[in-house]
């Protein structure tokens, strides 16, 4: 029997795919490609815009066509938010929640058996535990994500999360160190601690620990060399825990603060729990305390009520603290989100001139920050060879900038090593090995 999986959205989604494809492998089912005929397709949905439940059904379609014969499962947040509608899409035979993603084999096996639809979306307000879902076994990669925590109680304007994973959940800090050794056994020398909204780590847990007391805890590990942060709110970095973070020596120096907008009034708005000048004393303390540190950062364009000088701040403020990337979202109304109910809800077109007007100096400033580097000796974690280009692998520095390193005449996959920083182009660095 034959699996395949489609995944949109997040870095969370994309972990609890692998998870379940685990699950599938140890049933005695193969895992292909979603392109290919399989006996099951699962999709896992993301719902966080109209056009996330719109691809959905376009894949369930999709697989619907590759095999009339197959079992589809969605599973997810379009499902947890929609369950009646997904089901009703024609050929759906499995709708699962956020928080049941991981029977999705049983649930398969009982469709195929009975021959009748299985749906299954439990509520997420009452639920209280974090899902173990969690990938036991390794294979062809060289980064792990890690899944630490789900659910968000922040419950921002344009955001539907909270209704879709529920609140604050987090994965018992003894198993996220027995899972770090065990990809350490396995041979990873990086992993990125992953969750719906990070910083909350540890927040229901009875105050017993917090991300940073987790971090402490991953430094004194053996075998794991370097750690990253999903994304994370720019109020988590206190001064307190940027004492504590600065001397790490896994903690890579780059961090993906969500911004969202460089306007205070659009701020507000939004309920983001931050101002401007809140968010650019956050960066420019990150960068007086941590060398070569880089941060990246989410901005949403032509969200209701924008206007051109509210626009105008968002790019002024950008162009002044050159973050090293920064990725443009255009808003798009949600469904049952304070948002899209919001009077004066902007036009495709404007839209679309302030993403672009982003896009070009996200791309001045990223090149600004390869540029940086050039001339540098810098470990770079190898990652896979380039295609087309003999004795040529990518990777990324600590700070995580891609790279093309030279003269690799054996496979280094896997493997930190120096390289020096001989050019950059645009986005990315070209680099030698140094032996």
């Amino acid at each position: 029997m034959k699996v395949a999986f489609s995944t949109l959205g997040c870095r969370v989604n994309h972990y609890e795919s692998e998870a379940m494809a685990e699950k599938f492998i140890r049933e005695g089912y193969e895992v292909t490609e979603f392109t290919e005929v399989a006996d099951v397709y699962v999709i896992n949905t993301c719902t966080v815009t109209n056009m996330g439940d719109k691809k959905s059904r376009q894949i369930i379609s999709r697989a619907r066509r590759l095999n009339p014969d197959a079992i589809i499962a969605v599973v997810g947040c379009y499902s947890q938010i929609a369950p009646k509608e997904v089901s009703a899409i024609e050929g759906v035979d499995v709708v699962l929640g956020t928080r049941n993603k991981g029977d999705v084999v049983y649930y398969v096996n009982k469709a195929r058996d009975e021959q009748t639809a299985q749906i299954y979306v439990e509520s997420v307000l009452r639920n209280k535990k974090f899902e173990a879902l969690n990938i036991e076994e390794y294979q062809d990669k060289t980064r792990a994500f890690l899944k630490i925590q789900d659910g968000c109680n922040r419950f921002c304007a344009y955001c539907i999360i909270p209704y879709s994973r529920g609140s604050v959940c987090s994965k018992e800090p003894r198993q996220v160190l027995d899972e770090i050794n065990k990809l350490s056994e396995h041979g990873f020398k990086e992993i990125i601690l992953s969750g719906i909204h990070t910083a909350s780590y540890g927040l229901d847990l009875d105050g017993e620990i917090t991300l940073v007391d987790l971090l402490e805890e991953i430094e004194k590990l053996d075998g794991i060399e370097r750690v990253r942060i999903g994304s994370i709110e720019p109020a988590f970095f206190t001064p307190e825990v940027i004492e504590k973070i600065k001397n790490m020596k896994k903690l890579c120096p780059q961090f993906h603060l969500s911004l969202q907008s460089g306007c205070n009034a659009t701020l507000k708005r939004m309920n983001r729990r931050y101002t401007a000048e809140e968010y650019e004393r956050i960066v420019n303390i990150l960068r007086e305390n941590i060398k070569d540190v880089s941060i990246t950062t989410d901005v949403i364009v032509g969200f209701p009520g924008e206007t051109e000088e509210e626009f105008n701040e968002t790019y002024e403020f950008l162009k002044r603290i050159k973050l090293t990337k920064t990725h443009v979202f255009k808003y798009s109304p949600r469904e049952g989100t304070k948002a899209a109910t919001m009077p004066n809800q902007l036009d495709g077109t404007v839209k679309d001139k302030r993403s672009k007007a982003l896009i070009e100096l996200n791309d001045k400033n990223e090149g600004d920050f390869t540029r940086f580097i050039v001339g540098r000796v810098m470990d770079v974690l190898i990652e896979q060879p380039v295609k087309g280009k003999d004795d040529v692998y990518e990777g990324y520095t600590r700070n995580y900038v891609k790279v093309e390193v030279k003269g690799i005449e054996e496979n280094l996959k896997g493997q930190i090593v120096n390289c020096k920083i001989e050019e950059a182009l645009g986005d990315y660095a070209v680099a030698t090995l140094v032996k």
